[in-house]
């Protein structure tokens, strides 16, 4: 007689002959009389072949079913190309082929939060599968679902340039540990470099000949915008934020590139349009081109006056924050943190044997610098071989990434676990990438 399998059955999958199904039954009744009277040690005729009976008739009244006895069969139904593990007494989900006829009839608002749900890199994929898919993802109701879901979690988006200048783009899912390629030639061929992300949205900036342009996109939606030409339109120092409940971004233009201009401060908002004209920043000598952004303003490195500057986005006005920095620090690198929280990331010590990397939190109080957590030796040593050697870091919601080109690795140190951590199968793609901490979000409008 023809073996059933359980999914065979369940699905109704296997045509069933009338003998077939007679059969069944009769030894199922006979199993059962027999266990309930004298257990009786006649097997079914399902059971004379020598193998173990998977189907749901075979199995009525089996006895000992308790987790300890628990084995893993491997059957292969009817209809099954590849072979379903069954574990007795778990609950079984069979890859089982969905009717194009039933899910074709599928409610589209119902399909629109099941897509909501699904990871962003895999929506990104599925838009070529059909134009009605490739309409859905930009339908309204598809972004609302969307954007009332968990985010995805921090990812790192590494962008550079092959020969010849031809943009490339890979984001790194820390939640999935997977790297996904993601197109970058709906970009102008400008040479632009990245500026930052910020809420689902890139910012880039550039030359477009001998111009200066500035430009915001939204990778995964392959979207894009230019902004207009600032008043003061040269190469900038830039920050984009977002506004999500406002549905707004804002890009700051601080100093000129090489910091030995004084100009003022440009403020562009998405919602005019327009770049106005603000103070600006008395300070001489920047100590790093790096700026952090938390809690509505903007913090840079000084020299002169020693310690911060602070640009306070609600008043347009800057103000000198005198925290001395740390005795013997080489380089330092200001990152954001959250609900105000400000970090100075950077090395000690003059030689290479004595080295460490530290970092410390902005008391804002005492307006002074306290050390938090210190990399350990062996993460040390395996990140920066060189005491010379170029490491970059930045940060997002307390978690501070390092990463060093040389040696294309990355390390992520988790604030409030106080936990470091290589960041797994994270292999960094060129020398001359540049990287930053990436959300994707399709509600992220460039307009």
């Amino acid at each position: 007689m023809e073996r059933l399998g359980f999914w065979g059955l369940l699905m109704g999958s296997v045509e069933k002959s009338s003998d077939s199904v007679k059969s069944l039954a009769c030894s199922a009744s006979t199993k059962n009389g027999d266990e309930e009277s004298t257990s009786s040690k006649q097997a079914s005729p399902l059971r004379s072949s020598g193998s173990r009976n998977t189907s749901p008739l075979g199995r009525v009244g089996s006895r000992n079913t308790s987790p300890s006895r628990q084995k893993v069969v491997k059957t292969k139904p009817r209809g099954f190309e590849e072979e379903t593990v069954a574990s007795f007494g778990k609950q079984v989900v069979a890859d089982v082929q969905m009717e194009d006829g039933i899910w074709a009839m599928l409610p589209e608002d119902l399909l629109n939060e099941i897509l909501a749900r699904l990871p962003p890199f895999m929506i990104f994929r599925i838009r070529s599968v059909c134009k009605k898919w490739n309409s859905i993802l930009q339908d309204n109701s598809f972004l609302k679902f969307h954007s009332n879901v968990s985010s995805h979690g921090p990812c790192l988006l590494t962008f550079w340039k092959n020969s010849p200048q031809i943009p490339q783009c890979s984001v790194f899912s820390l939640p999935l540990k997977t790297w996904y390629k993601v197109p970058f030639t709906f970009l102008p061929p400008w040479a632009f470099w990245l500026v930052g992300s910020s809420g689902g949205l890139v910012c880039f900036s550039g030359l477009d000949g001998l111009t200066f342009r500035t430009l915001v996109c939204n990778p995964l939606m392959q979207t894009w915008r230019t902004l207009p030409s600032m008043h003061y339109n040269q190469q900038r120092q830039l920050v984009m934020v977002v506004d999500r409940s406002e549905k707004s971004f804002k890009v700051i233009a601080t100093n000129d590139i090489y910091g030995d201009k004084s100009l003022p401060t440009e403020v562009y908002d998405s919602k005019t349009d327009k770049w106005s004209l603000h103070q600006i920043m008395p300070a001489v000598n920047l100590c790093s081109s790096k700026m952090a952004y938390c809690d509505s303003r903007l913090y840079l490195e000084t020299l002169s006056p020693l310690g911060l500057m602070m640009y306070r986005l609600d008043t347009g006005q800057w103000e000198h924050i005198p925290a001395k920095f740390p005795r013997s620090l080489l380089d330092g690198y200001l990152v954001a943190g959250t609900q105000k929280r400000l970090f100075l990331v950077g090395r000690i010590g003059l030689y290479s044997t004595l080295q460490s990397m530290r970092i410390w939190e902005l008391d804002h109080t005492k307006v002074s610098w306290v050390e938090i957590s210190r990399m350990p030796p062996k993460y040390f040593r395996a990140l920066l071989r060189l005491s010379a050697e170029r490491f970059e870091c930045f940060g997002q919601d307390n978690l501070i990434c390092f990463t060093s080109w040389n040696q294309g690795k990355g390390l992520l140190y988790n604030v409030d676990k106080k936990i470091w951590s290589w960041i797994s199968g994270c292999a960094l793609q060129s020398c001359n990438s540049q990287v930053c901490f990436y959300e994707p979000r399709f509600d992220a409008s460039v307009h």
